[in-house]
C-alpha cells in the first residue's frame, strides 16, 4: 500500500514548527531524521514509568526496563535479518561500531603490510579509523576508484585491487552525498573468495529500505538510530557470531564482565561483552519502538515513496538550467536512494543553503563528512544536499526548486 505522507506527517510534532516564520520543510533525514510521536511516547514513558538500570535488579521496574531493553535488540535482528541478538552491539553510532572493528577485529587479526580496501564514496567514519591503523600498525590502505561518470564505483578498480588480497573490504551501501547504492553483494562475494573479511556501512540504507545481512553474506554491518525515526546516541554494529566471540573486548567495565579477580577478569556473553558500562537504555527502547513504526509502514513501501519522490525531483532539478546534480540521473532510480547533491554555478552551497533556511527549508550545505570524495574527486569545495524520507512530500521538492529559482535570481542579477 502506498505511503501517503501527509497522513505520516501527523505523527510528527516537528512539523507543527515555524522555521523562520514559515512551515517547515525538513531535507536533511539523510544527517537524522525526525522523529514519530510513538518513539518520542516510548523514551518518555520510560523516564515516567520504570527508569531503573538493567540487568542488575531484580525488582519489578528494572525487570521491564531490562526485557523492553533487550526486546529492541530482537527486534532489530528480525528487521535486517540476523540470526539473533547475540548479534547485535549496541554503540553510539556507525562511526562507533566501525571504529570498534577497527580497534578489536583489526587491531588483533592485521599486521604492517595487510592491506584494507575502502572507496572514495566514503564518510569519514569509513576513512579515519584506517587511516590511524595504518599509521599505528602499517597497515596499507587501498581505494576503490569511481567510475569516469563519476556516479559509481568502478568496478574494474575493485578487481584491481583485490589482486592486492586485502585482508578487510570496508564498504558504504550508500553514499551520502551522491546517494548511489553500491552493489555490496557483489563486493562481498568477490572479497570472500579472496579471503576478505567484509565490513558494510548501512547507515543510509537499513532506515530506507529492506536490507538482509543473510542476502548480502556481510560480516560486519553498522547503521545509526538517528537516521531511522530513533533517538540520538545509539547505534549498531551487527556481527556473525563467530567473528564476534573471537573478538576481544572493546572498553572495559560495567555490562562486559561475568566476572573480575585482582588481575584477571572473564568477559560477559554476546552481546553484552562490547556494551561496557551503563547502557544507553531509554535509546535502545525508543530505537525499537521505531523499528515497530517502520515495519508497520512496510520497508518497502518507505522504499518506493522514496523513489517516486526522488524520480519527481530529479525531473524538475534536470530541467533548471545552470543546476548540475552529482551521482545517477531520474532513468537510474534503482540505483539512486533519496539523497540528491547539486551545484548551482556560481553560487557557493553556504549562500544556497541560507536561502533556502529563510524559506523555512532545511537542506545540509558542505563536504558531508566526505571530503575525498567532494573536494578532490568532484573538485567542488562543497556541494547543497537534500534528503527525503517517509514524510517529505512532491509540495516539499516544488518549494525547493522555487529556493533554487529565488537564489539563482538574487544572485545572478
Amino acid at each position: 500500500m502506498p505511503i501517503n505522507p501527509e497522513e505520516i506527517r501527523k505523527d510528527f510534532p516537528i512539523f507543527k514548527t515555524l522555521m523562520n516564520g514559515k512551515p517547515l520543510v525538513y531535507l536533511d533525514s539523510a544527517a537524522t531524521s525526525q522523529k514519530p510521536k510513538k518513539v518520542i511516547a516510548a523514551v518518555s514513558s520510560y523516564y515516567k514509568k520504570y527508569n531503573a538500570n538493567i540487568h542488575r535488579g531484580v525488582y519489578k521496574i528494572s525487570e521491564e526496563a531490562t526485557e523492553k531493553y533487550e526486546k529492541s535488540k530482537k527486534k532489530i535482528a528480525s528487521l535486517i535479518n540476523a540470526s539473533g541478538l547475540e548479534e547485535i552491539i549496541y554503540t553510539r553510532n556507525t562511526t562507533e561500531s566501525i571504529n570498534l572493528i577497527a580497534l578489536t577485529w583489526a587491531d588483533k587479526n592485521l599486521k604492517g603490510g595487510d592491506h584494507v580496501l575502502i572507496s572514495e564514496l566514503e564518510h569519514h567514519s569509513n576513512i579515519v579509523p584506517w587511516i590511524l591503523l595504518s599509521k599505528k600498525k602499517g597497515i596499507i590502505l587501498d581505494y576503490i576508484k569511481l567510475n569516469s561518470e563519476k556516479t559509481d564505483l568502478d568496478y574494474s578498480s575493485f578487481e584491481e585491487q583485490m589482486k592486492k588480497s586485502p585482508k578487510l573490504v570496508s564498504i558504504s551501501h550508500c553514499s551520502n552525498v551522491l546517494g548511489t547504492i553500491i552493489d555490496v553483494k557483489r563486493i562481498a562475494k568477490r572479497a570472500h573468495e579472496a579471503g576478505a573479511v567484509v565490513l558494510v556501512d548501512a547507515a543510509q540504507t537499513v532506515p530506507h529500505m529492506e536490507v538482509d545481512v543473510k542476502d548480502l553474506d556481510c560480516d560486519f554491518m553498522a547503521f545509526s538510530s538517528h537516521k531511522m525515526l530513533g533517538p540520538s546516541g545509539i547505534g549498531i554494529l551487527y556481527g556473525k557470531r563467530h567473528l564476534l566471540e573471537a573478538m576481544p573486548p572493546f572498553l572495559g567495565g560495567g555490562d562486559m564482565i561475568l566476572s573480575v579477580q585482582h588481575y584477571d577478569f572473564t568477559p560477559n556473553d554476546l552481546p553484552w561483552k562490547f556494551e561496557a558500562g551503563t547502557s544507553n537504555i531509554e535509546g535502545g527502547i525508543g530505537f525499537g519502538a521505531a523499528v515497530d513504526y517502520l515495519k508497520k509502514i512496510g520497508m518497502k513501501n518507505v522504499r518506493e515513496h522514496e523513489e517516486t519522490l526522488t524520480k519527481y525531483a530529479l525531473e524538475k532539478l534536470e530541467d533548471l538550467d545552470k543546476v548540475s546534480v552529482f551521482g545517477y540521473g531520474s532513468d537510474s532510480l534503482p540505483r539512486r536512494s533519496g539523497t540528491i547533491s547539486f551545484d548551482i554555478e556560481g553560487i557557493h552551497p553556504h549562500d544556497v543553503a541560507e536561502i533556502f533556511n529563510s524559506e523555512g527549508i532545511a537542506v545540509r550545505a558542505g563536504h558531508h563528512c566526505a571530503m575525498p570524495l567532494v573536494v578532490e574527486v568532484l573538485n567542488k569545495p562543497a556541494v547543497t544536499r537534500m534528503s527525503f524520507y517517509i514524510y517529505n512530500t512532491t509540495t516539499d521538492v516544488d518549494k525547493a526548486v522555487e529556493a533554487i529559482k529565488k537564489t539563482q535570481k538574487i544572485f545572478h542579477k
